[in-house]
């Protein structure tokens, strides 16, 4: 398991976006959309082949038919620094180790993009969306490659959660994430052409 991306939610994509580029100072780049949940996103490409991405639910795509990812079906509030994604080579046996809940695979693509992704039926993961959801990319077409350089580097992602020990315990060891007990929720420290940034 490696980090792959993190995602900032927002009630609307503009929104999202602009959490995004007023907490780092810089502007984030053409995404699109993923018709089988009824999302869009627009991304930002970080150092050492990471990204951060906004994403809300896509107001002219048609419904799905089954909860959204990242539990957009029920998001509320300000936009905020949501979820984060490990990649992993073997999405079926990395779920076999993993707690109930942690999704089943969905196949889906981006334009030439395909992957596969853990998704939970009820749209929710555990640890009160703390947990990651797990993707496995096909093919040798990354989304990082395909940015444009920001400038921006992660430092850290902070990962607080009441239980945190557990998760820890069920990631292992994750280059640039620590895990903190605490309520829950995610933060990121981002180096940018400003210096070091907080997203929340």
């Amino acid at each position: 398991m490696e980090l792959d991306h993190f995602a900032v939610a927002g009630t609307t994509l503009e929104e999202a976006v602009a959490h995004v580029e007023e907490a780092l100072g810089v502007a984030m780049q053409p995404g699109g959309q993923h018709a089988r949940f009824g999302t869009w996103n627009r991304l930002l490409g970080l150092a050492d082949g990471l990204y951060l991405e906004a994403i809300a639910i896509d107001p002219a795509a048609p419904p799905p038919d089954r909860p959204r990812w990242f539990d957009l079906d029920r998001f509320q509030g300000a936009p905020r620094l949501s979820n984060w994604i490990c990649r992993v080579p073997n999405l079926d046996a990395a779920l076999a180790g993993m707690p109930p809940g942690a999704g089943a695979p969905v196949d889906l693509e981006r334009g030439a993009l395909r992957w596969r992704m853990a998704v939970p039926a009820t749209g929710i993961l555990p640890y009160d969306e703390c947990f990651p959801a797990l993707i496995q990319w096909q093919g040798a077409l990354h989304p990082a490659a395909m940015l444009a350089p920001s400038g921006c580097a992660l430092e850290r992602l902070i990962v607080t959660h009441p239980q945190a020990a557990d998760l820890a315990a069920l990631c292992g060891s994750l280059q640039r994430v620590v895990f903190e007990p605490g309520a829950s929720g995610l933060r990121a420290e981002i180096r940018t052409p400003h210096g070091l940034r907080h997203l929340e």
